[in-house]
């Protein structure tokens, strides 16, 4: 099992009933689980209603307008949905499109 920490900012805690932060268990182990794991688990575990999974994912990945973070570092820089997860990762996600 791999636990780490999952961040919604920019007003995009809403899809997880305003919760901004929490804590996610991939159930693979170490050195097998990616990035792409932590995004499904999120839509099947955190999202609160399965009509805001639009809101963020698209085409099967997170959708554009939201900048997402692992351990403080552009995901693009740690080699986005392919990144081997680890226990205490921290990934971010905030949307750049939440209006001002």
């Amino acid at each position: 099992m791999i636990k780490v920490k999952i961040e919604f900012l920019g007003g995009l805690d809403v899809i997880s009933n305003k919760q901004r932060e929490h804590k996610l268990i991939i159930d693979k182990e170490e050195g097998e689980a990616t990035m792409k794991d932590v995004i499904s688990a999120i839509c099947e575990k955190i999202i609160a209603d399965e009509k805001d999974i639009p809101v963020f994912i698209e085409d099967e990945t997170v959708r554009p307008g939201i900048l997402v973070l692992i351990n403080d570092t552009d995901w693009e820089l740690e080699d986005g949905e392919n990144y081997v997860i680890e226990s205490g990762d921290v990934f971010t996600f905030t949307s750049t499109l939440h209006g001002g």
